[in-house]
């Protein structure tokens, strides 16, 4: 199926959660923040969230530094 991810068109199995998809980027889950349509998803949802055809998931890293 296909999704929007930061913008840009994206295949993704049918079915794949957000944690899914985070592990498929190679992104640890505690390291990023992310949006489905416009709405924060709390990292403690990212196994149960399953995407659907069309969503638009923004995928922000979360970075220290000073």
């Amino acid at each position: 199926m296909e999704i929007r991810l930061n913008g840009k068109t994206r295949e993704v199995a049918e079915g794949i959660s957000i944690r899914q998809l985070l592990g498929e980027l190679g992104l640890h889950p505690m390291r990023v923040a992310v949006q489905r349509n416009e709405d924060i998803i709390k990292r403690d949802r990212y196994g149960e969230v399953v995407l659907q055809p069309g969503d638009a998931v923004e995928i922000l890293t979360i970075m220290a530094g000073g």
